[in-house]
């Protein structure tokens, strides 16, 4: 005999519990674990796979895939550097399993298994507001101190006419892909397209990548100018401004029509791979009955992520804003501090970095350019390339410069980064921002010899440039050497 409804509460079990989570990506499964070690009562819902978006279509496949990509173009650019370089043979059932090893090594740190071994009680079922303090998933009804909403994102499918007619890629499928793909049409100049559009270039692919606006539209165009050119330069045909029109085709045969300020054109292609952006995930979550508000960017909140709803909070994607795995746990962490330690911490916003993990890397933190010009009128313009760099002499790798804003009196408004690592040498500066530090602070430490961390130090000593021509500082030098 079937079970009634949970919503109606009957034959359903209550659970009281000080946390209760909708949804195990990034965010939710850093705050059920900081919160259960704090001693806190915490329920863990997730309808779907432990670790979200993240782990099963995110950012570890894509850092995998986008692995066995440089390591082929490696073989077939060492020329360089005295060995001789081969066209590599692509095993692209190999590739996949490199990918699924990595997803499952990273798994079991996600898993159900290791919440419940840290206190968390993980429910496999959808979880839904049935009015302003319940939440029902499967055949449990959940009231709870606190609830937070981490229910991440979806990728948008747009409205081309033919699409739904014919077979193409998202974020969510393109790692289970196991043949080659001779000619791959990408619909989406952002991170994720460009760095999926690189990793199939260096696989052998032919690439064509389109796009409404420009390609790294939300970027410094100075840095990522020299990033696209790079890509350009390896083969990747980007065309921007374009408008599509039509997609119509077969499974090995598709063809994309599109406007251009010239005219209508089309491109052919063997496969097509779809990036156009994300969505909230919001439906069937009963947020109206909960009386939560939302936008065309996700969920409203205030600046301590709280909703309307005083008991409930959002965090990651489902907000809008930056999308990324360490925005999510950040927002963990702010939310861990107001509920428990009543805080008035706030999410870092503009200040939480961001990386397109192509090569080169493009990595920004702070304001651009422009952002600070328009907030602080006059300020600095700091930059270092990195063919000044020894250690990026000796391993080929010279493209590039770092660029940092700072106003007039010295504070670090932002960073930006295209060139080798540059995801690691923002990290500096993301510190550097969180803490208020200014640039003289950036100029005393000691870089060890010869790293590729040494052009954030150069970049910053640029800020004092020109003070040896100063005459003042040249009065109070030549005093000084007549006193010592």
């Amino acid at each position: 005999m079937p079970k009634d409804n949970p919503e109606s509460g009957a034959d359903s079990q209550t659970i009281e519990t000080d946390f209760c989570i909708i949804g195990a990506g990034s965010g939710g499964l850093a705050l059920a674990a900081a919160a259960a070690a704090f001693g806190q009562r915490v329920v863990l819902i997730e309808k779907h796979k432990m670790g979200g978006d993240t782990l099963n279509y995110g950012s570890v496949p894509s850092k995998a895939l986008l692995a066995s990509a440089k390591r082929a173009n490696a073989m077939r650019t060492a020329s360089p550097f005295g060995i001789r370089g081969v066209e590599p043979l692509i095993d692209f059932a190999g590739v996949r399993e490199h990918i699924k090893r990595t997803i499952a090594n990273a798994a079991p740190n996600a898993s159900p298994e290791r919440f419940a071994g840290l206190g968390v009680r993980v429910i496999a079922a959808a979880g839904k507001f049935v009015d302003k303090s319940t939440v029902v998933a499967g055949d449990f009804r959940i009231t709870a101190r606190r609830f937070v909403i981490a229910t991440g994102s979806a990728p948008v499918i747009p409205a081309i006419s033919g699409l739904q007619d014919v077979p193409y890629f998202t974020n969510e499928t393109i790692f289970e892909n196991a043949k080659p793909l001779p000619h791959l049409i990408v619909i989406g100049a952002g991170a994720t397209g460009l760095e999926l559009a690189q990793a199939y270039r260096r696989l052998g692919s032919q690439v064509t990548v389109l796009d409404a606006a420009q390609a790294l539209g939300d970027e410094d165009p100075e840095l990522a100018a020299v990033l696209l050119t790079k890509l350009s330069s390896e083969g990747i045909a980007i065309r921007e401004g374009v408008r599509i029109t039509r997609v119509s085709g077969e499974p090995g045969r598709v063809i994309v029509e599109f406007e251009t300020a010239r005219g209508a054109e089309r491109v052919e292609g063997s496969d097509l791979l779809v990036i156009a952006g994300r969505t909230a995930n919001v439906a069937a979550l009963g947020l109206e009955a909960a009386g939560i508000r939302t936008s065309e960017d996700g969920i409203k909140v205030n600046a301590g992520l709280r909703t309307r709803n005083h008991r409930v909070y959002a965090i990651g994607d489902v907000i809008g804003g930056p999308l990324s795995s360490h925005t999510a746990a950040e927002h963990a962490e702010v939310v861990l501090w107001r509920t428990l330690f009543r805080s008035h911490a706030k999410a870092a916003g503009r200040a939480s970095p961001r990386v397109v993990f192509t090569e080169p890397e493009f990595a920004h933190v702070g304001l651009s350019e422009s952002e600070a010009r328009e907030k602080h009128g006059k300020i600095h313009v700091l930059r270092w390339p990195y063919h000044e760099n020894h250690r990026a002499q000796a391993e080929g790798t010279t493209d590039g410069h770092i660029k940092v804003v700072t106003s007039k009196r010295g504070e670090i408004l932002g960073a930006g980064i295209v060139g080798a690592d540059a995801g690691e040498l923002i990290q500096m500066w993301s510190l550097a921002i969180s803490q208020g530090l200014k640039i003289k602070a950036m100029t005393q430490w000691i870089s060890p010899y010869p790293t590729l961390s040494e052009i954030n130090k150069r970049a910053a000593f640029r800020y004092f440039a020109t003070s040896p021509s100063n005459p003042y500082v040249r009065k109070v030098i030549a005093l000084l050497a007549k006193l010592g």
